[in-house]
């Protein structure tokens, strides 16, 4: 009989849609047939997110130690961590306390996979503002685990369907974006890539690598970064056998990736490689006024652990409605199914 995987899953901020698009995942017993899933939070607050979802038949088993879970379609295990509770704070609103709760999620999801508790994490979505006022000084989840597994050399994947890009840099500003676009940094990112593919079961990974500048600079006219550090690390890399393009003007590097050219494209900062995602995953309805789909997928490369996340914000709008997409999430989970099989 196939081992299932244990993959750890953060609540999110308890005023955002994390608790209840986790809860709307769970209640699908088909995910109890890919991995034995477990809740990082508190369970009074996912007790009162069944009555925004209308889940109510929905069992909450609040455990302290993984032993405890057991990982039965209508029962939720929740790791309570009994930080925060629902009288404490405003659904939809940012708050030092809602902050606070949602990083201890995550330090207590990556103690449990360094332990080897379980197998893989996911993550649902943190205000970057509300962990700061709480005083945590960290610019998102990749910067938080880098930092609690030592991780020097990490990136940022982004992926949907048959899209998948990674990041040279990622929460910094537009013009230290362009500083950071550098041989060194864009060669590891390179690997990094390569790596990734291989174990999501792409043996020999076509590699796309984009450029900085409109048109990759017209040989210098608008801009060298693609002669002297983007064109130099392709060629070090190239040179170890690993199949890798460009640089690659960005304007068509993306189509050509839907098109089945790349398995993954290499982007020199955070929007150019948001922003082509998120066009193909977040789909709006507006006859309806509401978002049909939010999906895609954020994976944190180069960690000793494994962590995919909702590739959405907190949504703190709909917070309390009970209409949040969980498309995203369960997305996420299968991509830690995925590594963590390869693992195991």
């Amino acid at each position: 009989m196939k081992k299932l995987p244990i993959v750890g899953i953060t609540m999110g901020d308890p005023a955002s849609i994390g608790p209840e698009i986790s809860l709307k995942t769970l209640s699908d017993s088909n995910i109890y047939e890919r991995c034995k899933p477990v809740i990082i939070g508190d369970s009074s607050i996912m007790e009162r997110a069944k009555e925004y979802t209308n889940l109510k038949n929905l069992k909450i088993n609040s455990i302290k130690s993984i032993d405890e879970a057991l990982f039965t379609p209508g029962i939720i295990d929740v790791y309570n961590m009994e930080i925060i509770n629902p009288h404490d704070y405003k659904v939809g609103k940012i708050a030092k306390e809602t902050g606070d709760a949602s990083f201890k999620y995550i330090e207590k999801v990556i103690e449990l996979a360094k332990e080897g508790a379980i197998d893989a994490t996911v993550t649902n979505a943190i205000s970057k503002e509300a962990i700061n006022l709480a005083g945590h000084h960290f610019s998102g989840h990749t910067e938080i685990y880098a930092n609690f597994t030592n991780t020097k050399k990490y990136t940022m994947m982004l992926a949907h369907e048959n899209l998948r890009v990674v990041h040279v840099s990622t929460h910094v500003s537009l013009r230290q974006a362009c500083d950071n676009c550098k041989k060194d940094r864009i060669y590891d990112v390179i690997k990094i890539a390569n790596e990734a593919c291989r174990k999501l079961g792409i043996f020999n990974p076509k590699i796309g690598v984009a450029g900085l500048n409109p048109h990759c600079g017209e040989n210098g006219l608008f801009g060298s970064e693609e002669i002297e550090e983007i064109a130099p690390a392709i060629e070090k890399a190239r040179l170890e056998g690993i199949n890798v393009m460009g640089p690659i003007p960005p304007d068509t590097i993306f189509s050509k990736a839907r098109g089945g050219w790349y398995d993954i494209v290499v982007t020199m900062y955070h929007d150019q490689g948001h922003i082509p995602l998120k066009v193909i995953g977040f789909v709006y309805d507006q006859e309806n006024s509401m978002w049909e789909a939010v999906s895609g997928v954020n994976v944190t490369l180069g960690l000793p652990i494994i962590r995919s996340s909702v590739d959405h914000g907190t949504a703190f709008d709909q917070a309390g409605s009970g209409k949040a997409s969980e498309l995203s999430l369960i997305n996420a989970i299968d991509y830690a199914i995925v590594l963590a099989n390869n693992n195991l």
